[in-house]
């Protein structure tokens, strides 16, 4: 499905990233595996995991490149779009890969924290994104994919860094697509529920939680990945600024925010109609503080 097209990965050294790149050299895509090789939570640098994963794209009688730049810069992140256009001569897929953890309650999260998994998650797709987007509308095509969460998109404990960021990729992947749609370029969202490395730091302090984590290590990386590549081929054209999730065999197309109920009042509110009135007739309609467990309460199919 992707044959002829240059793809980069972002975060394929391991994970869910690697999947995605393992499938795109498989289905025809020369692919720039981007890693820089860090722990989960950002700590140090190393070029093993992106040329580990070119050597199993070669074996398998793929073409990849290593690349590990950091997205959480700029001028870094421009290297990697450029490596890809020195390496194969163009760019037609970007996908938004990479990410660190600083879980914390909000009430203790440091500035570092925040700026640490904003920097990599949020800026580096802003960042890996601004760069293809030049080629990519010379050209008159290109698809990114972001990943998403449901951390950012219903919620979590602990993750107001991480969410925030998760929740901002929606917003720029829509923002992309409004932008360069008339160029031929489209942007989606995969929120992925897999058991990878950033997953396995939940931290299991009962029962419950054990049980839950259990049932999330039968959801391997390897099930993203066909959305993916389906996201990033012509078989997708028509497919634009949406919100995908993957839960194991399950996929879904998420809801985007829209006004769900409405009040009036000709000659304006006051703070106490509103507390009368105002309130009352909106409470029905108001959700309620779920995390992403209580929306996706049943075992994966």
């Amino acid at each position: 499905m992707l044959e002829g097209k240059v793809a980069i990965v972002t975060g394929a050294g391991g994970g869910i990233g690697r999947d995605i790149a393992l499938l795109m050299a498989k289905e025809g895509a020369r692919v720039v595996v981007n890693d820089v090789g860090a722990t989960l939570g950002g700590e140090g640098r190393s070029e093993g995991p992106a040329h580990d994963v070119v050597k199993e794209i070669a074996a398998a009688g793929g073409v990849a490149t290593a690349n590990t730049d950091s997205v959480a810069e700029s001028a870094s992140a421009a290297r990697i779009v450029q490596n890809a256009l020195d390496v194969f001569g163009r760019v037609d897929i970007v996908v938004n890969n990479a990410g660190i953890l600083r879980d914390r309650f909000f009430h203790k999260m440091s500035d570092e924290e925040w700026d640490a998994v904003l920097k990599v998650h949020l800026y580096g797709s802003y960042y890996v994104s601004r760069a293809a987007a030049e080629p990519m509308k010379a050209q008159g095509s290109g698809a990114f994919v972001h990943m998403t969460s449901t951390s950012g998109l219903i919620g979590n404990l602990a993750q107001a860094n991480y969410s925030a960021a998760k929740l901002g990729i929606a917003g720029l992947s829509k923002s992309i697509a409004l932008d360069l749609q008339k160029f031929g370029v489209r942007s989606n969202c995969i929120a992925p529920f897999a058991w990878s490395r950033m997953i396995s730091s939940i931290k299991i302090d009962s029962d419950e939680q054990a049980a839950r984590v259990e049932k999330i290590k039968q959801m391997t990386p390897a099930k993203i990945a066909p959305l993916a590549v389906y996201l990033a081929s012509d078989a997708a054209r028509d497919v634009n600024g949406q919100i995908f999730a993957v839960r194991n065999n399950e996929l879904f197309v998420m809801s985007q925010p829209r006004p769900l109920r409405s009040v009036q009042k000709s000659e304006g509110w006051t703070p106490q109609s509103i507390a009368e009135h105002a309130m009352p007739a909106l409470r029905a309609s108001f959700h309620t503080l779920d995390v992403s467990a209580d929306v996706f309460s049943w075992d994966p199919v």
